[in-house]
């Protein structure tokens, strides 16, 4: 749906004249939207109030919120000029950016084994990147598209060492998960709505939905299964653990270039798909490695 979105020509208007959703940042406004309900609806099935048990205040989520925000918008805005198949891929070469972001925040050392497999990933990332490049002509798009991603893998990799730094500082008895998704939505949601103001985005949103009323129903389709997947998330994490968890979202990356190669026809050359085999070999070696470990406890 992110593809559809943002890739997708649609009847132009006065002020999208290409056809294009105008508006990155209110992709991220409605997913934020939506999720904040359905944050404050498992809040209050758990504790019994939206307000209850708070200790971290909301101004502890702020960082977090910034950089989820700014990489919620990198992703949607580099489907302009990279296809979500080098999106998706590229994304899985978070885990050296996490490391150097872990090192800085919270002062964690890693062992030489997973700087290698770190390295691997990256490799594969590129190879794939590199080898689905469609010409020469491209060259621009894909420089401002890796740009995009670069912004993306950085916030987000700031972002999830941040809440483990904030369950640190207050306590994970003190913060559940569906605390953490209220604190840092909330604080999101205020972010992208003074981001559409200064902007000036909501003018031309309202034009564009008023000439094209299919795309307000993308954004709600996207919004609702943006919002279900962190709860998703949050409760598999709870429920089976993190190998589980991971299982689930290395296959859905697989899943989502094989339908995206499906619908949108992106070619993938035996090279790309080496790259993509590397990427994902590593992953699964990972998933087997903690796996193995677990059982021996």
């Amino acid at each position: 749906m992110q593809e559809l979105i943002m890739t997708t020509t649609f009847d132009p208007t006065p002020s999208a004249p290409d056809g294009r959703f105008p508006s990155a940042a209110f992709c991220v406004f409605s997913n934020r939207f939506l999720a904040i309900i359905v944050a404050m609806i498992a809040v209050r099935i758990r504790h019994g109030a939206v307000l209850a048990n708070n200790v971290a205040p909301l101004v502890a989520f702020a960082p977090c919120a910034l950089s989820n925000t700014m990489s919620s918008w990198s992703q949607y805005a580099s489907l302009r000029y990279v296809s979500f198949p080098v999106q998706t891929v590229f994304k899985s070469s978070k885990i050296i950016p996490v490391m150097i972001m872990g090192k800085v925040l919270k002062g964690t050392s890693y062992p030489y084994s997973q700087y290698l497999e770190a390295l691997l990933i990256t490799i594969g990332v590129a190879i794939f990147s590199i080898a689905s490049k469609s010409s020469n002509s491209d060259t621009t798009t894909e420089i401002i598209g890796l740009l995009f991603m670069c912004m993306y893998i950085t916030f987000d990799s700031f972002t999830s060492q941040w809440q483990s730094k904030v369950y640190d500082k207050y306590g994970k008895a003190n913060v559940d998960p569906y605390q953490m998704m209220l604190g840092v939505n909330s604080s999101a949601i205020l972010m992208t709505t003074f981001g559409l103001l200064v902007g000036g985005d909501i003018p031309k949103i309202i034009e564009f939905f008023k000439v094209n009323p299919n795309v307000l129903q993308y954004n709600i389709i996207t919004a609702i299964t943006s919002a279900s997947g962190q709860l998703f998330i949050y409760t598999t994490i709870k429920e089976f653990g993190p190998i589980v968890f991971t299982v689930i979202m290395t296959t859905r990356q697989m899943i989502s270039i094989c339908i995206s190669s499906i619908l949108f026809g992106h070619t993938m050359t035996w090279k790309a798909a080496v790259g993509a085999c590397l990427v994902f070999g590593v992953l699964f070696y990972q998933i087997r490695k903690k796996y193995i470990a677990s059982q021996r406890k």
